[in-house]
């Protein structure tokens, strides 16, 4: 697995994190934060989780449940940013990293499959 995409997973979960945080003390929001808590932080658990596969499609299964988490937080972002929760700078700030994650796991599962 290329460190790259862990490194970046695993910031990206930090960030998500520290979002959380402020969105739990300054929008007094458990619930969507609750949802973007649980998948962006699974997407790097994932990621490291494949790391110990225990074949080829075992690997490709994993980082398919990486992808769908990293989509399922670009869902939880757009919606916390429709519904003014984030700003448009927080909201493109981290909603940048989330897309590179997609586009990084969709290139890592094409590669390993061919």
């Amino acid at each position: 697995m290329n460190p790259i995409v862990q490194n970046k997973s695993f910031d990206f979960a930090v960030r998500i994190v520290n979002l959380c945080k402020y969105l739990q003390a300054e929008h007094k929001d458990y619930i969507l934060s609750k949802q973007l808590l649980r998948s962006g932080t699974s997407i790097g658990a994932n990621i490291s989780e494949s790391q110990q596969a225990q074949s080829r499609p075992d690997f490709i299964n994993k980082l398919n449940i990486a992808l769908k988490e990293a989509c399922e937080t670009d869902y939880w972002l757009r919606l916390l940013h429709k519904t003014e929760f984030l700003t448009d700078e927080q909201f493109l700030s981290i909603f940048s990293d989330c897309q590179e994650l997609e586009r990084l796991l969709t290139t890592i599962i094409k590669t390993t499959k061919e």
